[in-house]
């Protein structure tokens, strides 16, 4: 008898194992791919006619493309923080991150990763981070371990892009490490020319007092003068690790490289990997295969290149028979820049002006990247889930700042009062179920904030130079360029949408 007992235990566990082991391959995989800077009108599926984007193209076809959908901020560090955390980035102060940033929130949050960590999920970050790294109040010692960072925010492993490729330090971190860093030449990095100067290290030139030392391209302004790098202007001042010193014509060949390794290592158990690429960020420096693939300049053709990125991705998932079992969205940071400091050869000026010849990365929207207008957060914006999302396109209203909510549902996580404050749930509208999406959407940009009701788009605050511009309203259907501020005309909804959007602001 007590034989017979063990072996239906041991029978029963077997089962049991199996069972457990047949869930977790059913498992999706999800892979965010998020550009950089890449504008509404800057993929062939949102209506790009020069710049040639197939393999986005292919993933909008074969998944759902949304026409409203939109990142929290229109700029980058505080879409992204919202992404990562589901909080607006206004509610602690977050803006652009200079060099030597420490971590921009606790570690103790709840994070998009540690989302996924609880659910069984390996996770990976690779590509761009810029959002800080170290302690604050403590100057980040880039040659022993950096952090806290990623590692210690839900990801189980990082490569990573420290700030972004316009700042120092141009190296590559991959988890707590420098990449190829020798002691011999030690990295410092500050603000100020002064204190990386004298360490008996690597010295770079002073884009301020040497602009002849950027020769990859000329700098339009001040931002862009620091050390340079690669004949380079960067923001901010480093000396030393000149043996980690990114190429950066091969910085996307680097990081397809590293997601394909992380593909590879991790296809056997499900993973949820944020691929955060430079592309098409300033400074511009595609690939010499691809340059001089598209008529609008170095940005045109990293954007070619960000599109062979997307594809070499897919192709990795085919690869290893994960294509059907993996959820992929695709998106951006904030809308389009252009030049942005550097003489690139995006712009050019002939007799009407200074114009981009005729490609517009907004497309029909006003504004880009900096700018609280559809054009500085309305981007391009695709799920796809073969099998689970019908192809398509929709219109329902959708932000990123709604994912941790949403995966939290997915998994049947519960989320507390105080966590991920600002995101909701919003995956039946990702699944292609909700054709509505969001009764609501919030917008900011430094001190400019927006609320989006429907047709209605109501801005508040100060624009450049702390000057206030009064409330705006538009109403998108009828003006989606905002155009015509039609908020003297409606006071009624101007109280209504200001009242709402006074409450959204001052939620506890």
């Amino acid at each position: 008898m007590n034989n017979k007992f063990t072996i239906v235990v041991l029978f029963s566990m077997l089962i049991a194992t199996n069972l457990a082991s047949a869930q977790n391959t059913k498992q999706p995989n999800v892979i965010i791919i998020y550009g950089d800077d890449v504008g509404y009108g800057d993929v062939g599926a949102y209506g790009s006619k020069m710049i040639p984007t197939p393999n986005i193209d292919k993933l909008a076809k074969e998944g759902l493309r949304f026409t409203d959908g939109h990142c929290t901020a229109a700029t980058c560090t505080p879409s992204r923080y919202a992404m990562m955390t589901g909080v607006h980035a206004f509610r602690n102060k977050v803006n652009i991150l200079p060099p030597n940033a420490p971590l921009t929130f606790p570690t103790d949050v709840l994070t998009l990763p540690k989302v996924f960590q609880k659910a069984g999920y390996t996770t990976g970050v690779i590509g761009k981070w810029h959002l800080g790294l170290g302690e604050k109040g403590v100057y980040t010692d880039w040659n022993n371990e950096v952090k806290p960072g990623p590692l210690e925010v839900g990801f189980d492993s990082c490569f990573l892009l420290p700030s972004t490729n316009d700042r120092v330090p141009c190296v590559y971190l991959e988890g707590h490490k420098v990449v190829g860093l020798s002691k011999k030449d030690p990295l410092y990095v500050s603000r100020e020319f002064a204190e990386v100067q004298g360490k008996n290290n690597t010295e770079y030139e002073n884009g301020v007092t040497n602009p002849e030392a950027m020769t990859y391209y000329r700098n339009t302004g001040n931002q862009h003068n620091n050390t340079v790098v690669n004949g380079i202007g960067r923001i901010g001042y480093m000396s030393g690790g000149q043996s980690a010193l990114w190429n950066d014509e091969g910085m996307a060949d680097v990081f397809v490289k590293e997601v394909k390794k992380y593909i590879k290592k991790n296809r056997k158990k499900p993973f949820f990997l944020y691929y955060s690429v430079q592309d098409i960020h300033v400074p511009r420096a595609p690939h010499k295969r691809f340059q001089g693939k598209t008529e609008l300049g170095y940005r045109g053709d990293a954007m070619v290149q960000f599109d062979w990125a997307t594809g070499e991705v897919l192709k990795t998932l085919e690869k290893y028979g994960l294509s059907e079992n993996t959820i992929v969205i695709f998106s951006s940071d904030n809308g389009p820049a252009y030049d942005n400091g550097y003489l690139d050869g995006t712009t050019i000026t002939d007799s009407y002006g200074e114009n981009d010849r005729g490609h517009d990365a907004s497309g029909i929207y006003r504004g880009g990247k900096a700018q609280i207008y559809e054009g500085g957060t309305r981007v391009p914006f695709i799920v796809k889930w073969p099998g689970h999302i019908k192809p398509g396109v929709s219109d329902a209203v959708v932000s990123q700042i709604d994912f941790i909510a949403s995966f939290s549902e997915f998994f049947n996580q519960e989320i507390t009062e105080n966590q991920a404050r600002d995101s909701r749930n919003s995956l039946d509208a990702f699944l292609g179920i909700d054709t509505k999406g969001l009764l609501y959407l919030f917008e900011e940009h430094r001190r400019r904030k927006a609320l989006r009701i429907g047709d209605w788009k109501y801005i508040i605050g100060a624009a450049k130079k702390r000057k206030d511009l009064g409330p705006e309203l538009y109403n998108l259907k009828l003006d989606p360029g905002e155009q015509n501020n039609v908020a003297f005309l409606n006071p009624t909804i101007v109280e209504e949408m200001h009242e709402k959007l006074l409450k959204i602001i001052h939620k506890k």
